[in-house]
């Protein structure tokens, strides 16, 4: 059973937003956990030095927005059916909303982040960023993102669970927590392996390409070798199939996950931060933007829900 006593729901109350409320009720209801919903109030430098004074000062904007926070968070669950869930609400000053959520997260002791996350793509995302890939990278809780712009059912279902593995003790920790979820809602548990081919410049060998195995030939060891990995991760036993498909890691995840219609991804994040992160990038990253499906993040840090 997943140790999950408080679940933090950052909202801006936009519609996209509001498509993950669901999802954290859901989620706070079957562990009997508490919900506790954040709005972050940013606000951009004042100017001082305005001679008109025509807008109100800093202190009244933010009593102003604070007071629509409150009659949005009580607006927001009275449109919901009475979950008889334990509900804290929470307004929160900061110069970013990323690092808001991320402290208060830490204050209260989150065990899980649920938010929704834009899903943009190339240049879009390069210019605007994106709060919930941060807040995924640098959280010290998991973190279940929600797609913007993906139809979620008022009581979201989870029959199947998608778990890619690429045999590391980060994707050790992601099956198990996969299982446990998969044991709470009945579900079944897909386990992927992407084998990817490595690309490396002919110069590495004077000029001579590298020698790499062919997909057919490493098959059936790696299939053997995912079956025992699955079998031997901890937690209880569940209805699991494992797979193992030849391509790019996230091209095979985002294709598994739509032609086996997952409910949900279960996935490691390395959690890099600076230069290391420009790097190499993150495969958890890439799929929480692209997935229809809700992807639930697992960190090599912090807290761990599995007992």
């Amino acid at each position: 059973m997943l140790q999950l006593k408080r679940i933090l729901f950052p909202t801006d109350f936009s519609r996209r937003s509001e498509r993950s409320l669901d999802v954290a009720l859901e989620l706070a209801d079957r562990f009997g956990a508490e919900l506790h919903m954040l709005h972050a109030i940013v606000l951009h430098a004042d100017d001082p030095n305005d001679p008109a004074h025509l807008f109100p000062d800093p202190e009244e904007i933010r009593r102003r927005l604070e007071e629509i926070a409150d009659r949005r968070m009580s607006t927001s669950l009275d449109s919901r059916s009475d979950h008889g869930v334990t509900v804290v609400r929470a307004r929160r000053r900061g110069i970013s909303t990323a690092p808001v959520i991320l402290e208060h997260a830490d204050e209260i002791g989150a065990d899980l982040i649920v938010m929704s996350t834009h899903g943009r793509r190339g240049i879009e995302h390069i210019l605007l960023g994106s709060v919930t890939e941060e807040v995924v990278r640098l959280a010290p809780c998991p973190v279940l993102t929600v797609r913007a712009d993906a139809e979620v059912e008022e009581s979201p279902t989870i029959r199947s669970i998608l778990v890619p593995v690429d045999f590391s003790d980060h994707a050790r920790g992601a099956l198990s927590h996969a299982r446990e979820l998969a044991d709470s809602f009945g579900a079944r548990l897909d386990v992927l392996h992407v084998f990817e081919r490595p690309i490396h410049p002919e110069i590495y060998l004077g000029g001579m390409p590298l020698e790499t195995p062919e997909f057919s030939a490493v098959e059936g060891s790696l299939r053997e070798a995912l079956e025992t990995f699955a079998r031997e991760a901890p937690g209880p036993a569940v209805e699991t199939a494992v797979h193992v498909t030849e391509g790019r890691a996230i091209p095979g995840i985002l294709d598994f996950a739509r032609d086996a219609d997952s409910d949900l991804i279960v996935i490691a994040t390395h959690g890099l931060t600076g230069m290391a992160h420009v790097l190499l990038g993150s495969v958890a990253e890439k799929v929480v933007r692209r997935a229809s499906c809700p992807v639930f993040t697992v960190k090599p840090f912090g807290r761990n829900l599995v007992a």
